[in-house]
């Protein structure tokens, strides 16, 4: 599947688009969700669509790095992202995959696929088949340079490394103890360097973001912050 980027860029005017981008652990799934709940629209999880994408390949031992095999399953997967108050259900094939997208092995995997220019393309396509038809949060890492470059709003939202960490443990409910929290550490900053290097569509802050560090404020006060951006671009709230 290829996507022309430039020709296909939606016209934003009807909805409202909230772009919030950033690395891993940096509190983009809690803000989002929390601006969206404070707004009334849907919060979008990128991450999540290519979790499940990833989940597919390893269901069917496909092998991540490899961009022909990947191909294949984007030629014939279903993944539909249902929007809910709160939440998301996400379904793969027409079965429900949500509660299988954040372990560890799904979480390697969605960061391997994610290099590939077809499977962003891929994904592309349905982040701005949803945009299209709500008002929404969108969150990933390229949300404000290449999905929605024409959102009413654009935040990149930092941390520091040790920060990043004991959030991600606290997300995925990992027991601290010194060992793990170095592992985890390391998986974030090998991610990073995945994402801020791949060819196609790097990890980085849209020229016209906010950008905000995280590291010594509450999730509260960073949703205070969106919100207030939010309100300067967007009469209607």
């Amino acid at each position: 599947m290829r996507v022309d980027m430039k020709k296909t860029v939606p016209r934003i005017g009807e909805h409202l688009v909230v772009a919030i981008d950033g690395p891993a652990g940096v509190g983009k799934t809690t803000v989002a969700g929390a601006v969206a709940d404070k707004l009334s629209i849907y919060h979008i999880d990128t991450g999540a669509m290519y979790r499940a994408l990833a989940l597919k390949a390893i269901d069917e031992g496909i092998d991540c790095l490899r961009e022909d095999s990947l191909d294949e399953i984007i030629e014939d997967v279903v993944i539909e992202y249902i929007p809910q108050r709160g939440g998301y259900k996400v379904l793969v094939d027409s079965v429900d995959v949500t509660d299988r997208l954040r372990t560890p092995e799904v979480t390697r995997a969605s960061s391997d696929i994610a290099v590939h220019r077809s499977v962003r393309e891929f994904m592309v396509s349905l982040q701005r088949g949803i945009g299209e038809r709500y008002d929404i949060t969108m969150e990933g890492r390229d949300i404000g340079t290449v999905v929605f470059p024409n959102a009413q709003v654009k935040i990149f939202l930092t941390a520091s490394s040790i920060e990043r960490t004991r959030r991600r443990m606290i997300q995925d409910n990992i027991s601290y103890n010194p060992t793990e929290f170095l592992r985890v550490m390391n998986e974030i900053e090998a991610r990073d360097l995945n994402d801020s290097q791949r060819i196609f569509a790097p990890l980085r802050p849209a020229s016209d973001a906010k950008i905000i560090d995280t590291t010594c404020l509450t999730a509260s006060e960073v949703v205070g912050i969106v919100i207030e951006e939010v309100r300067r671009n967007w009469d209607t709230f």
